[in-house]
């Protein structure tokens, strides 16, 4: 019994790590452009095709120099989709065109992949070898998706307190108006904070390829759960999401275990009605005051 917990603990928080790293880069791009980027599945998804057909079977020094490919390369993507995303918005995001363009080039992504790859399940081989915890066998790559969520707030958090850049980030989660009138190049950071969002999803898509389901139809199921830990979190808070997207992990793998997988997603979604019903701004969110 006690190993059964274990490994619905371990496996729920591994799986729950990813959802976390799609929340982050929810909240990257939501802070600075009051944007919710919902191609984000599909960039996690070819982050994994970037892993079986650049790094697949390969030594650990290609690994590393095909991970930070990858994640250039989808970040550079993210930015060019962030670009299109904001001209029609102009000095405001009080318009509903965002919400068009990122569901529509998710689903150009997702057709792209079908297209060229197929409807099929590719998998990867785990360039970290699996390891074992209290006699349960653990794969790898669980243990870099931890790595990766943990990872990644820190960096976060150093990025957006410690750089110039990150600050003036930061000043634009505050006042829009403010940040431009203070000679901030906006659009210019918003792009990076597009940009930035891409490097998370797409790095960690590469790192759990082994781990997850790599095929064009599997990144609605990630960007849902992705946006259930970003609202069980508080939206905004990354420290939100390193509880969010595990606790969101752990009631999906239990929920497995005890009815079944078929029910894991509508375990999630209980979970992200529950909490708009007792808490909207979610467990580290904030309330604020809007002028009408």
């Amino acid at each position: 019994m006690l190993s059964e917990i274990f490994i619905i603990a371990v496996r729920g928080i591994a799986i729950g790590s990813i959802f976390a790293l799609i929340a982050m880069s929810f909240n990257v791009t939501f802070g600075a452009t009051r944007i919710l980027n919902f191609a984000q599945g599909n960039l996690l998804i070819m982050g994994g095709f970037f892993a079986f057909f650049l790094a697949n079977g390969v030594g650990l020094g290609w690994w590393l120099l095909m991970l930070l490919a990858a994640g250039s390369l989808i970040a550079l993507f993210s930015a060019f989709q962030g670009w299109i995303t904001l001209i029609p918005l102009r000095s405001s995001v009080e318009q509903d065109s965002w919400i068009i363009s990122t569901v529509a080039v998710s689903v150009i992504l997702g057709a792209l992949m079908l297209i060229t790859q197929g409807p099929f399940a590719y998998s990867v081989q785990s360039v970290v070898p699996p390891f074992r915890i209290l006699g349960v066998r653990t794969p790898g790559a669980y243990a870099l998706a931890i790595g990766a969520m943990v990872f990644w707030f820190i960096a976060l958090r150093l990025f957006m307190t410690r750089t110039f850049v990150g600050l003036a980030i930061s000043a634009l989660s505050q006042d829009f108006d403010a940040a431009r009138a203070a000679g901030l190049p906006v659009r210019r950071l918003q792009l990076v904070s597009f940009a930035i969002s891409g490097l998370i999803v797409g790095t960690a898509g590469f790192l759990v390829a082994p781990v997850i389901a790599i095929s064009p139809d599997a990144a609605l199921r990630y960007v849902l759960n992705g946006f259930v830990a970003v609202v069980v979190g508080g939206l905004g808070s990354n420290l939100g999401t390193l509880i969010g997207g595990p606790l969101v992990g752990v009631v999906m793998m239990l929920t497995a275990y005890q009815i079944g997988g078929a029910y894991q997603d509508m375990a999630s979604l209980l979970i992200l009605v529950t909490i708009l019903m007792v808490r909207p701004q979610g467990l580290f969110g904030r309330t604020s005051a809007r002028q009408v």
